[in-house]
């Protein structure tokens, strides 16, 4: 394009001398140099007069940034969604042992099996860190008790049982494993990965603690220092 602006400025200058120099047959040839270079752009001036711009036009640049700006609110609210649809982990439920509102609870991914909020988002993204490694999902056989509940058990297995009201899974804070979880490579993998995402088996539950041995049982351990029976051994 630029040889194209140049040699149209290149003829041009020949032609417009040749018509002038006819327009003033009569005058000094000093009169003609002077008033010829007065009127006629030199090809740097005529190359440089315009500027050019590798920006885009304004319309599309616009468009440009709405579709940034929606790919940015898109990455935000995925980014907030929950990995349980509905269940805002942020929030920690008052109440009473056994006796949580089922608005406070979370239904997990078996879909029956419910903890607090903050204890149900965590045990989430620990069971999909779980399904990425063994490519099942964590087996649950018990979570959130109600007091009820809590008595039928302490009814059936005596002392194995905590007393109805000083119960973790009266909190929302506690699971039981299936028992094929409870040895082997996910056992393993469970006690090495556990405490990343905030869930152990007590120590009052491990061989020499204070309690019966129960591997299947978990706890997740920030709220139950908050708000639930804790048991330091």
């Amino acid at each position: 394009m630029r040889l194209g602006v140049l040699g149209a400025l290149a003829g041009g200058t020949v032609v417009i001398p040749a018509v002038s120099q006819g327009a003033f047959a009569g005058a000094d040839s000093s009169t003609y140099d002077a008033l010829a270079d007065s009127t006629l752009p030199s090809t740097v001036s005529a190359l440089t007069a315009a500027s050019l711009s590798a920006l885009p036009p304004a319309s599309l640049a616009a468009t440009d940034d709405a579709v940034l700006d929606r790919g940015v609110e898109s990455a935000s609210r995925d980014e907030q969604r929950s990995i349980l649809a509905g269940c805002d982990g942020s929030t920690r439920a008052a109440g009473q042992n056994g006796l949580l509102k089922t608005a406070d609870l979370c239904t997990l991914w078996d879909g029956h099996t419910q903890l607090r909020a903050d204890a149900a988002v965590s045990l989430a993204e620990f069971n999909q860190a779980f399904t990425a490694r063994f490519g099942v999902d964590l087996c649950l056989s018990s979570g959130y008790r109600t007091l009820a509940q809590q008595r039928a058990v302490k009814a059936q297995k005596g002392g194995l049982a905590a007393a109805p009201g000083k119960s973790n899974h009266g909190w929302g804070l506690a699971v039981d494993l299936c028992q094929d979880q409870t040895s082997g490579a996910k056992w393993t993998w469970l006690n090495e990965n556990g405490p990343t995402y905030g869930w152990q088996n007590p120590a009052w539950a491990q061989p020499g603690g204070s309690g019966p041995h129960e591997r299947w049982h978990w706890e997740y351990v920030k709220g139950v220092k908050a708000d639930g029976e804790y048991y330091d051994g």
